[in-house]
């Protein structure tokens, strides 16, 4: 196995490395909402790739959770109220007298 024959300076040694520097990533704009974004990635802001939806976002999570919240609410409001469910419930009321 080769062995170097002297020590190589600290000088030489990190030359080697010098050109390997990082380079800026070139970014591109989203077709869908014109955001900026990494080229050949699912857009962060509304979750679309090549005009294709396939991340549901914070923002679509967001809606749904609402719409879910209203429905339960309305359901709530004009549904069974606790007066007219205690009838049906089994309690007599005095009908049976």
């Amino acid at each position: 196995m080769p062995v170097p024959k002297r020590k190589l300076s600290r000088k030489r040694r990190d030359q080697r490395s010098a050109n390997k520097g990082l380079k800026p990533q070139s970014l591109s704009s989203c077709q869908t909402c014109q955001a900026p974004s990494l080229s050949h990635q699912v857009c962060r802001e509304c979750g679309y790739y090549k005009g294709v939806k396939v991340l549901r976002t914070k923002m679509d999570r967001m809606y749904t959770r609402g719409q879910s919240r209203e429905a339960i609410a309305a359901r709530r409001g004009a549904g069974v109220t606790p007066e007219t469910a205690a009838p049906a419930a089994g309690s007599d009321n005095g009908a049976a007298q």
